[in-house]
This record gives structure tokens, C-alpha cells and sequence, in this order.
């Protein structure tokens, strides 16, 4: 996955288990890189209109960035699914966000097919928008649900 994507399916992640704006320290955690690393894609992923970023505050995906960070996810539960429940890796999350801006479309179906639980997987995505309940807290989702801790 290219860094813009990475970095910007991490904020989507955060974004679903707290108001934004999302900090640049908990993105840096996520993906295990510095808080500078972190704080300078921002600005990358600001410049090209993906998320807003104030200093200081963090970066809240635009509308476009936000489309795009969806089709990412949709991908990367997929793989986390994968990766979990047939070749029962531990690192799931950690290895289905590095793929989740490499695998194309026609691949993400087959995976899905492939899985045991295609219905539950397919439900994890569909709901990705329903990860907060009504107070704003957290709800567990699935394969990722665990993925900022």
C-alpha cells in the first residue's frame, strides 16, 4: 500500500472510534511510526485534499478522502478476514493494512468467496460506517475492531 494510503485508511480506523480530528500520536501508534512521520503525511494527504489538517489538532478526512478510505477498508477487512480465519495468522490487521492499497477488486472477491464466514465478513464492511453507537463510543465490528489497540 503507498504511504498516503496507509496513513490515510489508519485515520478512517480512528475516525470510527473517535471524534475527529485524529492525532497525529495516535496514527503514529497504530502504524508503529514516529509522531513526525505522522504529522508530515498529514500535510502530504492535506495538500492533495484527503484530509484537513490543523496543527496541533490532527486531520479529518474530506468527503474525497473519505470515499477513498472506505474502498481501503472494504479491502482490508476483507484480507483481515482472510488472514485470520484461514491462514490464522496473528497479525491480521498489521499485515492487511500493509495490502489493503495493493490488492486489486477481482482479488478481494475471490478472497471473499473463499472465507468461511463470507456473510459475517460482509457485514463487518457493510457496518463500517455503524462502528460508533449513538453516546459515540466504540462498537466492536470484527476483524479490525481490535486494530488501534
Amino acid at each position: 500500500m503507498s504511504g498516503d494510503d496507509r496513513y490515510l485508511l489508519a485515520v478512517y480506523i480512528l475516525e470510527h472510534r473517535r471524534e475527529p480530528p485524529i492525532e497525529s500520536s495516535a496514527v503514529a501508534e497504530l502504524l508503529d511510526v514516529s509522531q513526525a512521520s505522522a504529522t508530515e503525511m498529514f500535510q502530504r494527504l492535506d495538500d492533495r485534499g484527503l484530509v484537513t489538517y490543523e496543527s496541533y489538532a490532527g486531520a479529518t478526512p474530506t468527503d474525497a478522502g473519505r470515499e477513498r478510505a472506505d474502498s481501503l477498508h472494504e479491502t482490508y477487512v476483507t484480507v483481515s478476514w482472510f488472514y485470520r480465519s484461514v491462514l490464522d495468522l496473528d497479525s491480521h490487521e498489521a499485515e492487511a493494512m500493509e495490502l489493503a492499497g495493493l490488492v486489486s477488486p477481482s482479488v478481494v472477491e475471490r478472497l471473499a468467496s473463499t472465507l468461511p464466514h463470507e456473510d459475517a465478513a460482509m457485514e463487518t464492511v457493510e457496518s463500517a460506517e455503524g462502528d460508533r453507537d449513538d453516546s459515540g463510543s466504540e462498537t466492536d465490528s470484527g476483524p479490525d475492531s481490535d486494530a488501534a489497540e
